[in-house]
């Protein structure tokens, strides 16, 4: 039983019912609905920007504070708005794959394991993920619901992967990587942006955004988009997978004077997605196999004002609020999510720099019980998480050695106070080149799920009685650690060479485990109120557990090669090493060692070819492998994507895309329950239009 048999799955209705939808929706564009819009700019060409200029873009994920991403001493990659566009991908989920380091497994139309560094799981637990600061991480069963993670990939400013942990600014659950999503400042997205389309996988979809400003430094933008995809492959003809959905946003930015910045923005969503879910109860038929519909909705409104006091000091608060409802035919939750932070930097002389800062979350969670064979207890909680942390960057050597300190306190409604120390050093031998090395100790707090949740399965019958495995709260259950320590380098070789190479060793303990906690018994009662008790059944007690040890270690390459200005020639190799064991006294029944193991690839190989064939003909080429996931049943694939655009005038883009181009269909990570679903080769055109 794997752990991922109670993540959360999504279903959809018939597809006529996305007009419905998208038209509910408009109205919200117009008002007061949340998220982001498309760059009125024309897209780039390859040769606006040099090896040296994307070196020295500035990051915001290490410290909080813009940085040279040539100069921060982690491994943090960028994924900039123009490899997305030029990638053809249509998910968020799918232009992660552009990062090295980074597994991503599609499991069907709109679901994906994503992992960082190992640990690839549907809801990638130890990977904090946020959307403009906004923290989208969910304390219900620890993780990211990446269907639901979604914005106009034209707003997408970057993408700011850090692979290995970032606790000391950004705290818990930042364990293995950070995934900041950054849309552009609205100044930058004037106009009118609209694009469609559709194809084989992706049946329709449509785009609008409109940016203006008052004249006086407010800029704003709305938009609207929907979409339409159909399932994916699957042996028995059964495709329950199709996905439908439609989005709205809006975004204001404000400078008043020279001293003060602000941000108002919001989302509003809903969406229909197919799923296939296995329902346990204690009556018979007791386990049954059931395709169905997913109904998933929400907002978030986000508030952000930054002040300059002077060069080199500032402050800035932000506050957002998030709602989420899930609607699955096995479970649903609405939850209410309530987060402010504040931070400060304050310059200390010439080499000396202070950055800390606090912050406070409350996310509320109704759960709603469908079966009895699965259940959090209570069934409403409040989860609060409070933080505040300190970073000391010190310069020891004047742009040569910089020594950067810290540490992330932190306390939760299931733990005590705990501490993530991270200690990074910088040295700059030459203009040319970075070498740095890091160690860091962080957190992966407890979720409802290990706390709470009570899940159960049929595993037979015998002498009539039917025998069950129920995981049972553990409210005991203790945050998984890890001690990190990194080395990298990076060289910037005349022009026209780039390299990034980053090296791991990780050790984990108190890992989460499936532990089996006692001998069966016969069971006339449940340990969580119900309102018919059930029928006599034979018991297999266990419990979520912090049984397992062990670490990890890799290497991440990825050199970038120009040899025109009208030819970019990117590729990155990742290879990953785990060694985990269950600790003594572990008896794990069904998610051991080898299945953590078996669901992350030892080697991952990306080439990236793009071409600007003249001014209006573009052409983007793409390579992919990634090695067998022995725990999935997913064999080793290679594949291919491609995109051709034409953009026969300043306004009007034409574009075909194609991906998984190299075979029908393969399986990229196992279906929870029932056979592996099949990612299949697609095609889809699109035309889009813009004022500016």
């Amino acid at each position: 039983m794997p752990v991922r048999s109670f993540s959360i799955k999504p279903c959809g209705p018939k597809r006529m019912r996305l007009l419905t939808m998208l038209a509910s929706l408009v109205p919200l564009a117009l008002a007061d609905n949340p998220q982001p819009g498309s760059s009125g700019q024309a897209p780039p060409s390859l040769k606006n920007l040099s090896l040296e200029q994307l070196s020295e873009i500035d990051v915001t994920s290490p410290s909080k504070e813009p940085t040279p991403a040539f100069r921060s001493p982690v491994a943090i990659y960028v994924i900039t708005g123009e490899d997305i566009r030029r990638s053809g991908v249509t998910t968020i989920p799918d232009a992660l794959r552009l990062a090295p380091g980074v597994e991503v497994a599609q499991i069907d139309s709109s679901k994906w394991s994503i992992g960082i560094r190992g640990f690839g799981t549907r809801l990638a637990r130890s990977v904090l993920v946020l959307i403009d600061g906004r923290t989208v991480y969910t304390p219900l069963f620890a993780g990211t619901y990446w269907e639901v993670q979604d914005t106009l990939l034209e707003d997408i400013d970057r993408i700011e992967v850090i692979r290995g942990p970032g606790g000391t600014i950004w705290g818990p659950n930042a364990v293995d990587g950070v995934i900041n999503i950054i849309t552009k400042n609205t100044k930058d997205t004037q106009g009118i942006f609209a694009s469609a389309g559709g194809g084989s996988e992706e049946q329709g979809f449509a785009n609008f955004r409109y940016g203006g400003d008052d004249g006086r430094g407010l800029t704003y933008r709305v938009y609207v988009k929907g979409f339409m995809r159909g399932p994916e492959h699957h042996q028995d003809h059964d495709n329950f997978d199709d996905w439908r959905g439609v989005q709205a946003g809006f975004r204001m930015d404000w400078t008043a004077g020279a001293r003060d910045e602000f941000t108002f923005q919001g989302d509003a969503y809903k969406q229909e997605d197919g799923e296939r879910v296995s329902l346990t109860t204690y009556t018979p038929p007791s386990t049954q196999n059931v395709d169905g519909n997913e109904g998933l909705s929400g907002g978030d409104v986000l508030f952000r004002w930054k002040r300059t006091l002077s060069a080199g000091n500032d402050i800035q608060v932000q506050a957002f609020y998030d709602r989420t409802n899930r609607y699955e035919p096995n479970l649903g939750e609405n939850r209410d999510t309530f987060d402010v932070d504040y931070l400060e930097r304050t310059k200390v002389g010439a080499r000396q720099e202070f950055l800390y800062g606090a912050g406070a979350r409350v996310s509320e969670g109704r759960f709603i019980e469908i079966t009895p064979g699965l259940v959090f207890n209570p069934p409403h909680r409040a989860d609060y998480l409070f933080s505040g942390f300190f970073e000391d960057d010190i310069t020891l050597v004047d742009r040569k050695l910089m020594l950067t300190a810290g540490s992330k306190v932190l306390t939760t409604n299931y733990t005590s106070i705990g501490f993530e120390p991270s200690l990074r050093l910088l040295w700059t031998p030459t203009e040319r080149q970075t070498v740095w090395t890091s160690y860091t100790h962080a957190l992966r707090t407890p979720s409802d799920a290990e706390e709470d949740f009570y899940l159960s399965s049929l595993i037979g019958t015998s002498n009539g009685l039917p025998f069950f495995a129920r995981f049972n709260a553990n409210p005991n259950f203790a945050p998984e650690q890890l001690n990190g320590y990194e080395l990298g380098y990076r060289t910037l070789i005349g022009k026209n060479v780039y390299v990034d190479v980053a090296s791991f060793y990780n050790h984990y303990h108190d890992l989460f485990i499936e532990d089996v906690t006692g001998a069966a018994f016969i069971e006339t009662s449940l340990p969580f109120p119900v309102a018919i008790p059930p029928p006599v059944h034979v018991l297999f007690p266990a419990q979520f557990r912090n049984d397992i040890t062990g670490y990890t270690k890799g290497i991440e390459i990825a050199p970038e090669w120009r040899p025109t200005n009208f030819w970019r020639l990117r590729g990155s190799y990742s290879y990953l090493h785990m060694n985990l064991v269950q600790d003594a006294g572990a008896g794990a029944i069904g998610l051991g060692t080898a299945n953590i193991t078996g669901s992350s690839p030892h080697h991952e190989v990306s080439i990236d070819s793009s071409f600007d064939l003249s001014k209006n003909l573009h052409l983007d080429l793409v390579y992919r492998y990634v090695s067998a996931l022995s725990a999935e049943s997913a064999p080793a694939y290679s594949t291919g994507d491609v995109r051709f655009a034409w953009r026969f005038s300043r306004q009007m883009e034409f574009s075909v895309a194609g991906r998984n181009l190299f075979q029908p269909y393969h399986v990229e990570y196992g279906a929870d329950p029932g056979m592996p679903v099949a990612i299949v080769r697609s095609v889809y055109a699109t035309l889009a239009w813009r004022t500016k």
